[in-house]
């Protein structure tokens, strides 16, 4: 941690540091609170993951687009793996602060789907859960990972819910709507982290959503109401609950690929894995009782 302080301190856009401390709450990246001369940023440190699919360089276009579209705070500086942005005074979101404020976090999710695509440079990147699950099992294989003999059984799964998958417009996602993700400085909401940001499929941030808030049924009935301006019908009902046993499972295998590679201070792998293991086979008991 502190040669990656000395790195931080060491860019070139500071006009006099007169305090930086560690940010907590990062589970991939390390990050600062960085007081300077001219404001206060933060100022986050982090390589390229291609066992994630995550590019900095691409992490900080969808950035700079959704700053661009209102979403998210100014970034300063963006260079080898180091993203500086501007300091909001904000209060991060737990799981029943999204379910409370769900239509405001839904808002930001649609203005994200409608204003942030066309404002991306560069070659778009894609974002499709089935694709990334299958390779997260592939690096599980080789490693010989404990989850091994279960990797059959899930991309039999994954297969399946594939198949159900409805044809919508190609949107710009997040495609990471984690609680902490949501900021509230108490006049309007923000939503923050990029690294997955990429074109895909609206229906994969929907369940995204809701599994990593604990949506009720009855919630993600408003929600999809609002989203979609109607009722869906039986056909994109299955696809969302099909995306949505996906999502859990991405998470899940998330947690898994990361202890093989990532060692951020005071995050546990392996317990962040068996808590998405849980929700994915609940989500996916309920998906087989409805839809089977």
């Amino acid at each position: 941690m502190a040669d990656v302080a000395e790195a931080v301190r060491a860019l070139p856009l500071w006009q006099g540091i007169r305090a930086m401390a560690p940010l907590k709450g990062g589970v991939s990246n390390a990050a600062f609170v960085v007081d300077d001369a001219s404001g206060r940023f933060v100022a986050r440190v982090g390589a390229d993951y291609d066992f994630h699919q995550v590019s900095r360089a691409r992490e900080a276009h969808a950035h700079r687009a959704a700053f661009e579209a209102g979403l998210s705070p100014e970034l300063i500086f963006a260079r080898d793996g180091v993203m500086v942005v501007r300091y909001i005074d904000a209060r991060t979101f737990g799981e029943p602060d999204v379910r409370q404020d769900w239509q405001r976090c839904l808002d930001l999710v649609m203005r994200t789907h409608r204003d942030v695509g066309h404002r991306i440079r560069g070659q778009g990147a894609i974002f499709w859960v089935f694709q990334i699950l299958r390779d997260y099992a592939e690096t599980l294989r080789i490693a010989n990972h404990r989850a091994t003999p279960q990797l059959a059984q899930w991309m039999a799964i994954t297969a399946e819910l594939e198949k159900t998958q409805v044809p919508l417009p190609v949107i710009f996602g997040h495609h990471d709507l984690l609680p902490t993700n949501f900021m509230d400085d108490g006049k309007r909401l923000w939503l923050i982290d990029w690294e997955y940001g990429a074109f895909g499929t609206a229906m994969f941030d929907l369940a995204n959503i809701a599994a990593a808030n604990s949506f009720d049924e009855k919630l993600e009935d408003q929600m999809l109401r609002a989203y979609f301006g109607k009722a869906p019908d039986a056909a994109l009902t299955r696809a969302y609950y099909a995306m949505k046993v996906a999502a859990a499972l991405r998470e899940a295998m998330w947690g898994m690929i990361s202890e093989l590679f990532l060692a951020a201070p005071g995050v546990d792998y392996v317990a962040y894995a068996a808590e998405y293991i849980g929700r994915f086979e609940a989500i996916h008991t309920a998906y087989l009782r409805d839809f089977s």
